[in-house]
């Protein structure tokens, strides 16, 4: 129930973020629909009136969510206005005015002088009020009367009188009531009321409408995503239903498309979050199973005598039906609460087993998570009943026979399912390998992790653990052969109850071995995606803070294209609060020569080595040596410079080679020595170009100084702006900002990676919780089924500790091989599959610097603590059942219990 409560507040955020975002001057949500008069046609008022009244009363109620604005306007065609007293003393100027009626001019205006229009003709005039400014404009005043021509629906010009009565100033030009319908239009629009243009101007005098529009600006920011498909609907057929109303009636402008990526972006991510969950939520089913399985087992003789005694089939059925049904429900009220705290937990997720404070998305109940939840609670119901059907049938008779079958082989085995399952996974690398799965999918620019690359191997750690279950008895009956009289007998015991009964372990040890092989692999794909993902960014930029700083410049007479550039005091950067360590890094391209042939060109980096040391970021294993050692050997001479790997190659370079770059405006040619060759540097790409690295200070006393950059190293925490706020105190003018650190902390910030690192942390934390409880379970009723073999052996002569140590060994051949088999598993299943995450940009268009697999050593740390505390947890009930076994209540006649 999670996941669709997490999709629905990522949603959310969308939302807000989109709204925070204005689109070409307009709020994101706004709709504005518009009559364009055809020209030759009657005025269909009617129409008119029921497209409005619709418009205004029954879309809002549609569309069902609250209206930040709306505004209407209804427009005669704009024409010349001329003043009545044109020639005697009034204006002769011509304006070209439009004659309209616009909504919310009485309650979102201020008067500023005369009276609002009244209504009709009056005095053989139309009463208009206009915008204060335009007065000012045209040098009106108020009580003055204009001619306005316009046509009818014959086509004949007809002339009007129209009066401006009083002038008006929008009380807030910001106001969403005016984003369509802005001051500049109104200022060129004579307002008259809604009653006069339609009953007056349009009944009366049969004038021909121009256009009318009418705009929205919704509020979205409490959408759900099941909001979308039938606001998706409403409007998608709201063209339809205008046109059907009032012909020629157009939407103009609305926001379906960003609806269609709110609904893509929400069905994408929860598809790859259920797919991402898929091999936990088989777990969970399989827990159910095996739950229900060894409860049922243990009841199969109540079973068997309740059918002998005339209930039938069904009866029983519906008997456990009843009561998986109340547990479900009250597993589904309890799933409830803790759905939602998972729901913020996936939302604060940075890592994997790794949670921050970050603002938590807005989460809450909807009804995807109560589908979604109830679904589960039916399938668990399934789960829990499945077995039933076995067992109702079977008599007393039946059942002592089947109990003496019990230790043969699984049907699995029998049908070779773990053959075909490995063959299944084996063909999934292949198509992964070979390109025609994608692990990650890149669409409008963004990209996402598929779930094939967690399901396929998920699916690899199941096969290849049944298969090492397949050949569990092999491996303690050939040992048992082999140790047969050098074994003391607890070890013996153990080994030959395992070996004939191997089968009655398989279900927790797969369980276990699924459980450390998935957390394994998701610990370390978690990992693997941030890291890489980190690594790409901090080689992008170089260092955490990039900053170009505005220098001044001073024109050269005889060349307009020449600049001779003022090196701002370098020393504005020192002793910053939060700053680490600053470095100038400039950056050039000039034409590379070797022996006095052309060799093309290439990108010169100038740096100051010792501030760069500082200042840079490095990851060590680029390098054949350490960086600092080529840092270094740029110290030991002026003219020192350090070549790219491919470049040197190409050329047979080597340390002690001179070579020139002719640099700058005027094609200066600048002498260099190689005292060393590298494969990368931070922010420098070798497939792109050759790049060198050399001093900053020798650069500059050959050529013109060039403008470079600023390279910042913050402390852990510091904040960027009090840096800029105080290099603006200094006098530092900066340019830009590149900040690696931000960037990183938006990706992290991305609901699919917050979603693909909570998942995988919630699911690995509940298939250890499953595991333990399956752990657990299954020793109890171990151990409750083999009571009286416990107790024979005790009266037989075996020592309570002899006792414990065999039932130990056994924990530790079953669970000790499991939990070794799923590190190893998950290991293997990392190194085989997490290669291909390096093909998509989730990682880095560019694959530098080269792609790693990382196995953290916490987080490895993690599995063994909760793995011992499993082990830990499984002595102690051993222990505690052992204590509690009297070998006088054991050993009975009668049937195990």
């Amino acid at each position: 129930m999670s996941i669709p409560m997490y999709a629905d507040g990522t949603l959310k955020r969308l939302v807000v973020k989109s709204l925070q975002e204005e689109t070409k001057g307009l709020p994101a949500a706004s709709l504005y629909m518009k009559y364009q008069s055809a020209g030759n046609d009657q005025n269909d008022l009617e129409g008119l009136g029921e497209v409005n009244q619709w418009i205004s009363e029954e879309l809002p109620e549609k569309i069902g969510f609250p209206v930040q604005a709306f505004s209407s306007l209804l427009s005669l065609p704009t024409s010349t206005v001329r003043s009545i007293h044109a020639g005697t003393g009034g204006s002769n100027r011509l304006t070209r005015m439009a004659l309209a009626s616009q909504s919310g001019i009485p309650g979102m205006t201020d008067l500023v002088e005369g009276k609002m229009p009244r209504d009709g003709m009056q005095d053989g005039a139309i009463e208009v009020i206009v915008l204060n400014e335009t007065l000012s404009r045209h040098d009106w005043k108020i009580g003055d009367s204009f001619y306005y021509d316009s046509k009818n629906n014959e086509g004949k010009s007809k002339r009007l009188t129209v009066r401006i009565v009083g002038s008006y100033k929008l009380k807030d030009e910001k106001d969403l009531n005016w984003a369509i319908d802005g001051k500049e239009k109104l200022a060129d629009t004579l307002i008259v009321s809604h009653k006069t243009m339609m009953d007056t101007l349009l009944m009366d005098n049969k004038l021909a409408l121009d256009s009318a529009g009418w705009f929205f600006a919704f509020d979205l920011r409490d959408i759900r995503i099941s909001d979308l498909s039938p606001l998706i609907g409403e409007l998608q057929r709201l063209e339809i239903n205008l046109h059907q109303l009032l012909e020629n009636t157009k939407v103009n402008l609305t926001f379906i498309d960003m609806l269609n990526n709110f609904q893509r972006q929400s069905v994408q991510l929860q598809a790859m979050l259920f797919a991402l969950a898929a091999p936990v939520l088989a777990m969970v089913l399989y827990f159910i199973m095996l739950n229900a399985q060894q409860s049922l087992a243990r009841q199969r003789g109540d079973i068997a005598v309740l059918h002998s005694r005339g209930s039938s089939p069904r009866q029983i059925t519906m008997l456990y039906a009843i009561e998986a049904a109340l547990l479900g429900c009250a597993a589904l009220l309890i799933g409830l609460v803790l759905a939602w705290f998972m729901a913020k937990t996936i939302g604060s997720s940075s890592g994997f087993l790794s949670f921050v404070g970050r603002k938590s998305i807005p989460v809450g109940f909807n009804k995807a998570s109560w589908l979604f939840g109830i679904t589960a609670t039916v399938l668990a119901v399934l789960a829990t009943i499945a077995p039933i059907r076995a067992y109702a049938g079977a008599s007393i008779v039946q059942h002592t026979q089947q109990r003496a079958r019990a230790d043969g082989s699984p049907f699995w085995q029998r049908l070779y399912l773990d053959v075909a399952l490995f063959g299944i996974a084996a063909a999934g690398w292949y198509l992964l390998d070979s390109g025609q799965i994608a692990s990650v999918n890149i669409s409008g620019g963004a990209a996402e992790i598929e779930p094939a690359i967690f399901i396929i191997p998920a699916l690899l750690i199941f096969a290849a653990g049944l298969l090492c279950l397949r050949l569990f008895p092999l491996l303690l009956r050939s040992w048992n052969a082999i140790m047969k009289n050098r074994m003391p007998v607890p070890v013996y015991l153990t080994l030959t109850q395992l070996s004939r009964s191997a089968s009655t372990f398989y279900p927790v040890m797969i369980l276990l071995i699924l459980t450390i092989g998935l957390g394994v692999y998701s610990a370390s794909a978690a990992r693997t995606i941030d890291v890489n993902a980190s690594d790409r960014t901090h080689y992008q930029y170089g260092s955490d803070v990039v900053l170009k700083s505005a220098w001044e410049g001073v024109q050269d007479e005889n060349d307009e294209n020449k600049i001779y550039y003022t090196e701002p005091s370098f020393q504005a950067y020192s002793g910053l609060d939060g700053v680490e360590a600053a470095a100038r890094v400039m950056k050039a391209t000039g034409k590379v020569e070797i022996s006095g042939k052309s060799a093309g060109s290439g990108q010169l980096v100038a740096i100051d080595n010792a501030d760069f040391a500082k200042a840079a970021w490095f990851r060590e294993d680029l390098f054949p040596n350490h960086p600092y050692l080529y840092l270094d050997a740029l110290g030991t001479a002026e003219q020192a410079v350090l070549v790219s790997e491919a470049f040197a190659g190409r050329y047979g370079l080597k340390e002690g080679d001179p070579l020139r770059i002719t640099l700058g405006y005027d094609n200066v040619p600048v002498d260099f020595v190689v005292v060393g060759i590298v494969n990368y540097w931070p922010s420098l790409y070798p497939e792109e170009s050759p790049f060198f690295v050399a001093n900053l200070d020798y650069v500059y006393q050959q050529i013109e100084k060039i403008p470079y950059d600023v390279w910042l190293n913050l402390k852990e925490g510091a904040k960027l702006a009090p840096v800029l706020e105080t290099l603006a105190e200094r006098g530092v003018s900066v340019a830009r900002v590149d900040d690696a650190r931000g960037e990183l902390a938006e990706r992290r910030n991305h609901p699919a990676q917050g979603g693909v690192f909570g998942i995988l942390s919630l699911g690995f934390l509940i298939s250890l919780l499953v595991s333990l409880l399956g752990y657990l379970i299954f020793w109890f009723f171990t151990l409750a089924r083999r009571v009286v073999q416990l107790g024979i052996l005790r009266a037989m002569g075996l020592s309570r500790g002899q006792v414990t140590g065999m039932l130990l060994l056994e924990q530790l051949f079953t669970t000790g091989l499991s939990v070794a088999a799923g590190f190893g598993l998950g290991t293997f299943a990392s190194r085989l599959f997490l290669p291909f995450l390096q093909g998509g940009s989730t990682l880095g268009t560019r694959q530098v610097p080269p792609f790693r697999i990382v196995f953290e050593a916490e987080d490895t740390l993690k599995l063994y603590i909760a793995t011992g505390v499993m082990l830990a947890a499984g002595a102690s009930l051993l222990i505690l059942q052992l204590r509690r076994l009297r070998i006088t209540q054991a050993v009975k006649l009668g049937e195990e219990r």
